[in-house]
């Protein structure tokens, strides 16, 4: 079993073998709820926050450090997963908040209605996918995803280097058909890390792995979906600005 997902990692259920309180899949949906539930209240709280001007964007930038460094912990110690992954989706929530409103302030009111609207579309498109097996995980599949993926965080990486040295990358920040192009590809590529998201936590339910994988599974699950949030709006506010 694999996931290209940087989170999702299929040597964590190997490493943890089976265990009598064994992890489920309504178990790992009720862990990711319970996420979206920190997620949502600290995005609505941050967002209302920097709308009417009241918090510092420093905050924002303060938790992107701590979303970092609980994202690493979890990803590498599957075992603090019950701590460290609520905490993570409250902090991240503080940052999708702020960005979202950045976004509102600039674009205007209905664009991250618009992208919220869209992600979930979408998570339920690809859940609806995976159920159905329209298409099957097979080792080919992951690998083409595997290779996807590397190659968006290598491009990732590489612009905000450049950024660093004061280079700009406009086709990626400032819209155009090849910013567009670029950005369509990108949701795609995490869209379909969902399917294989849900298959790391189906394979992980079927193999009996400790019941605190299932936050484990629920915290990759939510990278995914946030991921894929941020990359609508940023697809969302090339239309607007070319309106």
């Amino acid at each position: 079993m694999r996931t290209t997902n940087p989170i999702l990692k299929d040597d964590a259920f190997r490493k943890t073998g089976a265990s009598g309180n064994a992890m489920t899949i309504g178990g790992t949906v009720g862990k990711a709820f319970i996420m979206l539930l920190l997620l949502l209240g600290t995005a609505v709280f941050s967002y209302v926050q920097v709308m009417a001007n009241k918090m510092n964007l420093t905050v924002a930038v303060g938790s992107m450090i701590v979303a970092l460094i609980l994202g690493m912990v979890t990803s590498f110690v599957p075992r603090f997963s019950p701590v460290t992954a609520p905490v993570y989706a409250a902090v991240e929530g503080v940052i999708l908040g702020t960005v979202s409103a950045l976004y509102t302030i600039r674009f205007g009111d209905n664009i991250v209605l618009q992208a919220v609207l869209l992600t979930v579309s979408i998570l339920l498109g690809m859940l609806a996918i995976y159920a159905f097996r329209i298409v099957k995980v097979t080792n080919n599949f992951r690998m083409g995803v595997m290779a996807a993926t590397m190659g968006v965080f290598i491009m990732y990486l590489v612009v905000f280097v450049l950024q660093l040295f004061g280079v700009a990358v406009p086709f990626l920040h400032q819209g155009g058909t090849l910013g567009i192009i670029i950005s369509a590809v990108i949701i795609v590529i995490a869209s379909l890390n969902l399917v294989l998201d849900f298959d790391f936590i189906e394979n992980g339910a079927r193999y009996g792995s400790p019941k605190y994988m299932e936050w484990y599974g629920a915290f990759g699950l939510m990278v995914t979906l946030i991921w894929l949030y941020f990359e609508i709006l940023r697809l969302l506010s090339y239309f607007t600005r070319n309106d």
